[in-house]
């Protein structure tokens, strides 16, 4: 992808912003919306959860091959495919007759919001090259997931007091539009250089281990945890799970490298983002049900509430940002897992009477920890590629504790080495264990050979010859190469 300007790469990450958004905004009102459909649906609690959760089960089966899919056939066309098919799903669910209806369509929105995010993000490392410059532009992304989970509640509150469920998918239709226009207009294509064939096998597995285990967890309450469908679907779970990961190393291209775990980065961040995101989707999802059904606030006052936590997420997430640009991660991932830690303590402590203030303070601490942990968690996965350690690096670049090229004088003695043959080399300087690699002279510089120059110790007589020995050296160029051994012609 060609070099863009600054007004230029700033556009694209707006652009890019509008798919978080519409993707954000459409978790956060789908949530405060949730008692008004189990009313008119006449839907249980189970039933709620599979409209949540039938749309993050999809988003998560597909997430690596929409990715694998952008890279392939193109970032920006993806990007346009997942807006339009994002848009049509929430048209749709605004016309759902039915329950069933509804948790289709939340599918079909999940297929296009699966080639949004990752994608979106995939243009914007690839936008943003400079690491300090991308650290900043992933804060401003978190702050607007921020700003629309913040916008999510008082909006979708409002139309549905206002206009009904219906009305909260609405919103996506225009920003949506307006997405996919401006993305022909202004965001360049791009591919990877190498990209990662289908894995229709991996990706089998991956359908059934979540589907499985989404079910065994939604329907156990009901069914019984140990009644014999539960058990049938976690165990069906830990088969596909086992046959996954004995499947994915056999692979050249598998559906999820398992050399990305390598990278401590990546892993670290991967596992924060499980559990962070984990812990907000069910507090979004259990908080309106106690906003609503508990306390019988409205959806308006319900949104009210749950703002003072979505203006500190707005606000942490580039904070974040430019923390991680100037510090690293490691501050805000420790101010972040201690706030989520005490925020669910604090929301442990809620009953039916609990005043207004210990709910602002609740949520106030876990919207900062949601906040503060977004972007370092993605700048960590974008910038920790696998790559190989710093020590197959090192021992690639000449087998030494520093390069070759910042190693002087072992290059020039390396140089002046393989100058010279063997036979010329004083024998009697030299132990019996002392051997040159074989044809050095043929090898670049700083490359590793076998049988590796060993510089033998030094006697104490030799030690002192050593240091009565002219600067001159060898008197190879004037260069003064300390511990080469002397040529005869040289010492005469």
């Amino acid at each position: 992808m060609p070099e863009l300007s600054r007004q230029r790469r700033l556009l694209v990450l707006g652009i890019c912003c509008m798919s978080l958004f519409i993707v954000g905004l459409d978790s956060t009102i789908v949530n405060v919306a949730l008692p008004s459909i189990g009313r008119e649906l006449h839907a249980s609690v189970s039933g709620l959860q599979w409209t949540i959760d039938a749309y993050a089960l999809v988003l998560a089966s597909l997430l690596m091959f929409s990715g694998s899919t952008a890279d392939r056939i193109g970032r920006r066309k993806t990007f346009q495919a997942g807006l339009a098919v994002f848009t049509v799903g929430s048209l749709l669910c605004s016309l759902a007759p039915g329950l069933g209806w509804l948790v289709a369509f939340r599918m079909i929105q999940a297929v296009g919001g699966s080639m949004l995010n990752p994608v979106a993000m995939s243009i914007i490392a690839n936008t943003f090259t400079d690491p300090a410059e991308r650290a900043r532009a992933i804060g401003v992304w978190g702050g607007v997931f921020g700003l629309s989970v913040a916008l999510g509640p008082v909006v979708g509150g409002a139309l549905v007091d206002s206009v009904g469920w219906r009305g909260i998918f609405w919103v996506n239709i225009p920003v949506g539009i307006a997405a996919i226009v401006l993305t022909a207009m202004f965001v360049p294509e791009s591919r990877a250089s190498r990209y990662r064939r289908p894995d229709p096998v991996g990706q089998v597995l991956v359908i059934v281990l979540l589907a499985s285990l989404t079910y065994a967890i939604i329907e156990g309450p009901g069914s019984g945890w140990v009644s014999a469908k539960i058990l049938f679907f976690f165990g069906l779970a830990l088969a596909a799970l086992i046959m996954f990961l004995a499947w994915e190393p056999r692979r050249d291209d598998p559906l999820i490298d398992p050399r990305f775990f390598r990278s401590a980065p990546f892993s670290g961040a991967t596992a924060t983002a499980v559990t962070a995101f984990a812990a907000m989707g069910g507090f979004l999802f259990l908080n309106t049900l106690y906003l609503q059904d508990v306390r019988g606030f409205s959806p308006l006052a319900a949104g009210l509430y749950v703002l003072p936590m979505a203006v500190t997420m707005a606000v942490c997430a580039p904070l974040a940002g430019r923390i991680v640009a100037a510090r690293r991660a490691r501050i805000p991932l420790m101010v972040a897992g201690l706030a989520l830690i005490v925020g669910g303590v604090l929301l442990t402590r809620l009953t039916d009477t609990t005043g207004p203030g210990f709910l602002v303070i609740s949520y106030v601490i876990l919207g900062a920890g949601f906040g503060l942990v977004n972007a370092p968690i993605t700048n960590a996965a974008v910038s920790g590629r696998v790559h190989q350690p710093a020590g197959g690096h090192v021992a690639r670049r000449g087998g030494h504790g520093l390069s070759a090229e910042r190693q002087p004088a072992r290059r020039d003695a390396y140089r002046v080495r393989a100058r010279q043959p063997a036979r010329l080399v004083d024998r009697g300087r030299l132990r019996r264990n002392h051997t040159y690699p074989r044809h050095h002279h043929d090898r670049p510089l700083g490359t590793p050979h076998r049988g590796s120059y060993r510089r033998p110790a030094r006697t104490g007589r030799q030690r002192d010859n050593l240091a009565a020995r002219p600067a001159a050296g060898c008197g190879c160029a004037g260069r003064s190469v300390p511990g080469l051994p002397i040529p005869p012609q040289e010492r005469r």
